[in-house]
């Protein structure tokens, strides 16, 4: 796939842009989004406080997540390089009634005006998607101020998240939209790790984030077999 100056598969792009109009519709394309965001909600609100921290939600999508922070008590800022997922994002503050500062910009952007600027940095499901994963990692460290976390979800390499992420959820269920995801790009959590080190970071806690297709529910667990999340922090 070809990638552009922005760390960005511009087919990535518009394969999640084609998907914009239905991404807040429960029982859409995004269904499993909608049931792991409470969860993901959660473990952000356990790793830190949300109430008047200033929150940068990288990949942000249609704004589940980030509106999510916000309604917590969070100053978010949510960034997107999908134009179409961002003017879905701003429409649906007019339902909500939320504040959520949207951008079409890359982290990289952020990163060279807000450096050190943010307390709490959310990457999820987005690691997987990008030509550089490490370089993308490093312009989230570069935003976060001394102290802050960065707190990102992905999906393993192996064997178990082929057969379920996507044989299973793409091409049996159709619970996820096919060519969502590519397994080589999948990311072990030793991977990540060494990228966070690397980085600059201390990553102290990794969960397994399971959904269950049988009864759309979601939760945290030990094994980070297929999808996961990790919590880094940036020493003082």
């Amino acid at each position: 796939m070809r990638a552009s100056p922005d760390n960005a598969h511009p087919s990535e792009l518009a394969h999640f842009g084609a998907l914009a109009s239905r991404w807040w519709d429960p029982q859409g394309p995004q269904k499993a989004l909608h049931v792991l965001n409470p969860v993901r909600l959660a473990y952000v609100a356990q790793q830190m406080p949300l109430v008047g921290k200033q929150v940068l939600d990288v990949g942000c999508g249609a704004g589940l997540l980030a509106e999510a922070l916000a309604a917590a008590g969070a100053k978010v800022t949510a960034l997107d390089l999908a134009p179409e997922l961002i003017e879905v994002a701003q429409l649906h503050l007019l339902e909500s009634a939320l504040h959520v500062d949207y951008r079409l910009a890359s982290i990289a952007q952020v990163a060279a005006a807000q450096p050190a600027h943010f307390d709490v940095v959310t990457c999820m499901e987005l690691l997987e998607h990008v030509p550089d994963p490490q370089a993308l990692i490093a312009d989230c460290v570069r935003v976060l101020a001394p102290g802050g976390r960065l707190i990102i979800s992905t999906l393993n390499r192996n064997p178990a998240s082929f057969a379920l992420a996507i044989v299973g959820a793409e091409y049996l269920s159709g619970l996820v939209a096919r060519g969502t995801h590519h397994y080589a790009q999948f990311i072990r959590p030793a991977e990540l790790a060494a990228w966070l080190r690397a980085a600059g970071l201390v990553l102290d806690d990794v969960r397994g984030l399971y959904y269950n297709p049988l009864n759309h529910s979601a939760r945290l667990g030990r094994s980070p077999a297929v999808n996961y999340i990790a919590s880094a922090r940036r020493e003082q």
